[in-house]
């Protein structure tokens, strides 16, 4: 007995409608011939049966009303036998479509309709029998329908929660891929940003020295050849982001630090490094600690050109790693750029933290601390 509420019906709904139908008038037909002998006057043999016919239509629309035609059929029970298989399905269609307050409810003006019934029609058999018979169908019909309403409860819990799981399902994808955007702009960032400094810094170097020999001009095309491919290289490797699967992107190391710092040497940029880090640092501890002497190099190149810059660089397992850079301050810094932004986030994803400003002798410095379990 499912279908829904309202006045369109589906196929299913068609077949189940016709079934109850049939059934209804099949009972209703024997229920009136058994009863068509009882001493009772032939006008209420007549009404009977139009009657109990005529609620029988009824329950094309018992969907909509169910409780009201239970009742109207209730009435009609007190003395039609024709009305009982639209009564019994109206019992049926009450349990299923409404709570077990309204189906007990409904249950009791059936009981008293039952015994009104039995003084009505004067039936030959004991009146306890004729009750029993009656409750055991009455109880059948109520149970069967309370069961089919909770499972079609169960059912449409088990949708909504799957609705609600597809739902979650899609905010979780779109935040992964909100999260790996971001991720793509901070490498992008990080890798590219230092690379093109060194192209920069060799760029403006031959455009400021017009006098500069053959084999300095030659050299300093070489250099910036080498940056380039190696930028188009290190683009290629975060663009790949987009493609393989996490875990099988290069990335550099802690190791590579020491070719960093070279790199940067070569751009002209004086670089003194303190290195003293021994054991075996976790990757990705190391990994963020490669990444804020990228980005403190970057900085110094764009900002104090030609200026020294010390990096420190210390820890041991068990007191954390300790990551410092200073330079002279140079041109005015407004704001914190994308890069500390991003250096910051870095440092808070491996439970470490960061923080960069000028120091009273006019340097700018950026620190970070982060953890090296023992």
């Amino acid at each position: 007995m499912a279908g829904s509420d309202g006045p369109r019906r589906s196929a299913r709904d068609w077949v189940v409608d016709c079934l109850s139908f049939a059934i209804a008038i099949l009972i209703s037909i024997v229920a009136y011939d058994a009863g068509n002998k009882d001493p009772i006057p032939g006008w209420l043999l007549d009404a009977d049966f139009i009657l109990g016919m005529g609620l029988s239509l009824t329950l094309w629309f018992r969907r909509q009303a169910p409780v009201q035609l239970a009742i109207v059929a209730a009435v009609i029970s007190t003395f039609s036998d024709a009305a009982a298989g639209a009564t019994l399905m109206l019992i049926l269609t009450v349990a299923i479509y409404r709570s077990f307050r309204t189906t007990l409810v409904v249950f009791g003006i059936n009981l008293v309709s039952l015994m009104i019934y039995t003084q009505v029609r004067n039936k030959a058999e004991p009146l306890h029998e004729t009750i029993l018979w009656a409750l055991l169908i009455y109880c059948a019909l109520a149970g069967w329908g309370l069961y089919l309403r909770s499972r079609r409860q169960l059912l449409q819990t088990l949708r909504d929660r799957a609705d609600r799981a597809e739902a979650m399902a899609l905010l979780q994808a779109e935040r992964g891929q909100l999260r790996a955007r971001e991720e793509i702009a901070r490498e992008m960032h990080d890798v590219l940003g230092h690379r093109l400094s060194l192209l920069s810094v060799h760029a403006g170097a031959l455009a400021y020295r017009p006098d500069a020999s053959t084999q300095e001009v030659a050299s300093a095309a070489e250099i910036i050849r080498a940056s380039a491919h190696q930028a188009l290289q290190d683009l290629r490797e975060v663009i790949g982001v987009l493609r393989a699967p996490v875990g099988e992107l290069p990335q550099p190391s802690f190791a590579d630090l020491p070719a960093l710092v070279e790199d940067s040497r070569q751009a002209g940029l004086p670089v003194e490094l303190e290195l003293d880090a021994p054991g075996n640092l976790p990757e990705h501890v190391g990994r963020t600690a490669y990444r804020i002497v990228q980005e403190g190099l970057t900085n110094a190149l764009k900002h104090a050109p030609g200026e020294p810059v010390r990096v420190k660089v210390v820890g041991a397992a068990g007191n954390g790693l300790t990551v410092e850079l200073h330079n002279p301050a140079g041109q005015s810094r407004r704001g914190d750029g994308q890069g500390l932004i991003g250096l910051s986030e870095r440092a808070q994803l491996v439970d470490g933290r960061l923080e960069h400003g000028r120091t009273p002798e006019g340097e700018f410095r950026l620190a970070a601390w982060l953890p090296w379990p023992a």
